[in-house]
């Protein structure tokens, strides 16, 4: 989970200031955590509230992103999903983007196995990301860092995303030159993912994300979780992101990894 929150703040000041290279510094007083980072640490907190219990996840889920996410109005939030966390009545909209895929990987943490995981995912997706593409962008994402947390292998991961999801048939340099900003899931967690596969440790899959000038704070969030879960994050840089979240985060980043280290 911390490995997609280190991922959305490193890639923050370049969701609008994109670069095509890996060559960057991490950290600039620029950085901060975005609507990413809220999502992210509010599905943990209501994964902690629901104690495992998935039949009452989509309303906790539902009501700590609402309740976590009015505390940040201008962290970036789309336009619909804004709308979302400040009605009380608005429901699912049948949406694909992307921020479908951001949020999930506190359940591969929380779940006991890759079916479970999937059921979280579903559990606190479809509240408002309802589309066909946004559940499947969701699943690929938390069967990744599930995968990557029970120690499968990087060719592992690779197969049965391509088998099961996404065909994996390119590479980040293919892709690179003309890819550009996408907020769709389809559009933006294979290539998430593989910034993952093509990595070589944590750090470099964050700035493989970025590298690709596209929603530099979603891809390196999405790529983040599965590389964190993967090859664990290095206590620097983990100092360092967690330096930009307040005490309201900073109590849900201690109680979530206490509960499942």
């Amino acid at each position: 989970m911390l490995g997609s929150v280190v991922g959305d703040i490193i890639g923050s000041r370049f969701e609008w200031d994109r670069i095509k290279t890996k060559d960057f510094d991490l950290f600039t007083p620029k950085c901060e955590a975005t609507d990413d980072s809220v999502m992210t640490l509010a599905v943990a907190q209501a994964l902690l509230d629901a104690q495992g219990d998935i039949q009452a996840l989509p309303a906790l889920a539902t009501a700590r992103m609402r309740e976590i996410g009015r505390h940040y109005p201008g962290c970036g939030y789309g336009s619909m999903f804004g709308e979302w966390i400040f009605s009380n009545e608005m429901w699912p909209y049948h949406s694909f983007g992307n921020g479908a895929a951001m949020r999930v990987a506190p359940c591969a943490f929380a779940a006991r196995n890759l079916g479970e995981a999937k059921r979280m995912a579903r559990a606190v997706t479809a509240n408002t990301h309802d589309h066909p593409e946004g559940l499947k962008g969701a699943e690929a994402t938390v069967v990744c860092v599930r995968m990557a947390k029970t120690g499968k292998s990087i060719r592992a991961i690779r197969d049965h995303v391509h088998k099961n999801y996404y065909p994996m048939d390119f590479t980040l340099d293919e892709i690179r030159p003309a890819y550009r900003f996408d907020e769709t899931c389809q559009g933006t967690v294979p290539q998430a993912i593989m910034a993952f596969l093509e990595s070589t440790g944590f750090e470099d899959c964050i700035r493989n994300a970025v590298s690709l000038g596209g929603d530099a704070d979603t891809l390196a969030a999405i790529a983040g979780g599965i590389a964190g879960a993967h090859y664990g994050i290095p206590p620097d840089i983990l100092r360092q992101a967690l330096g930009f979240l307040d005490a309201r985060l900073m109590e849900i980043v201690t109680n979530f990894t206490a509960a499942h280290p």
